[in-house]
């Protein structure tokens, strides 16, 4: 896996409530165009908990046709491991290049009984899978020895996606795992202060605006240019804080509606905007709206 800039995108539902699926194209081509490597489809940030299955596999299909250059990765996790195989072998027909598994949710397993879960997915694909390690939503925290031992009995385990912002736990994921092994900061506030412990990239849901900048900031890193790329992070800190100000994706499907695409509200039971969230993000729009207009002209 080496895409090094990847946006976690937005789902955009019609006037009726269903999957607008020539959007969601329209919003990869968008996303890719502005310096995306890859896009993460029906993660969180694309409401995947309220999709059905056929959504879910709908929306693989449409942005592949829509990027087929791009790593689409499309998540198939789920607290039941057999309906996560399910859908991970469902991915695979649609097209996806590798399926992201987030730890489970609510059932609290051991480590052992992750290791056990994500073996299962691993061994019932061809693709390469992405782990997702977010314990703020999952409640579990998959420790450092725990995903190196999945990487030593799953050759198909490339990567994982880091959301804990323990910089501790980031130093023993990057230096505990074998080189083919991707370490990706699942924070874009976190993603410069990784990227110096050995983050490969960064999977984001600020880049639906910034994404030509986090390019620019990876590229100033990557070539050494310390202080340039600590400056594009700091010029992006008050976007990143906006975006997280509520509940994701609320701010940030509601920054896509107001450069113009037409990506509907929430589902249930994520709420509208808060006003005062709005006024506070609605300034920091104004640099990204051209680019956005072209894209939809």
């Amino acid at each position: 896996m080496n895409a090094r800039l990847l946006t976690a995108m937005v789902t955009p539902f019609a006037a009726d409530g269903s999957v607008d699926l020539d959007e969601a194209g329209r919003i990869a081509r968008y996303l890719v165009d502005r310096g995306n490597d890859g896009i993460i489809v029906c993660g969180s940030t694309g409401e995947g908990p309220t999709l059905a299955d056929n959504e879910r596999l709908a929306l693989f299909h449409a942005v592949k046709a829509a990027v087929p250059e791009a790593t689409i990765v499309a998540s198939t996790g789920d607290n039941n491991t057999a309906h996560s195989i399910e859908l991970t072998r469902a991915a695979s027909t649609a097209g996806a290049d590798v399926v992201m598994v987030t730890v489970p949710a609510y059932n609290k397993p051991t480590q052992e009984g992750m290791i056990d879960h994500f073996l299962a997915i691993a061994r019932s694909t061809e693709l390469p899978v992405l782990i997702y390690n977010i314990p703020g939503r999952t409640a579990t925290n998959l420790l450092p020895a725990t995903f190196a031992a999945l990487c030593e009995r799953a050759a198909n385990v490339v990567a994982l996606k880091e959301s804990t912002g323990d910089f501790n736990q980031f130093n023993r994921l990057v230096t505990s795992v074998p080189d083919r092994v991707r370490i990706y900061s699942g924070d874009d506030y976190c993603f410069l202060p990784a990227l110096a412990i050995g983050a490969y990239g960064c999977i984001s849901v600020a880049a639906h605006l910034c994404a030509a900048d986090m390019k620019r900031m990876i590229e100033a890193y990557l070539a050494g240019d310390v202080a340039r790329a600590a400056e594009i992070h700091r010029s992006l800190v008050p976007l990143f804080e906006a975006l997280f100000a509520v509940s994701n994706p609320i701010p940030v499907k509601w920054a896509m509606g107001e450069l113009g695409f037409n990506v509907g509200p929430c589902r249930l039971p994520l709420s509208p905007m808060p006003s005062a969230a709005a006024q506070r993000l609605a300034p920091l729009l104004a640099r990204y709206a051209p680019a956005a207009s072209a894209t939809k002209a």
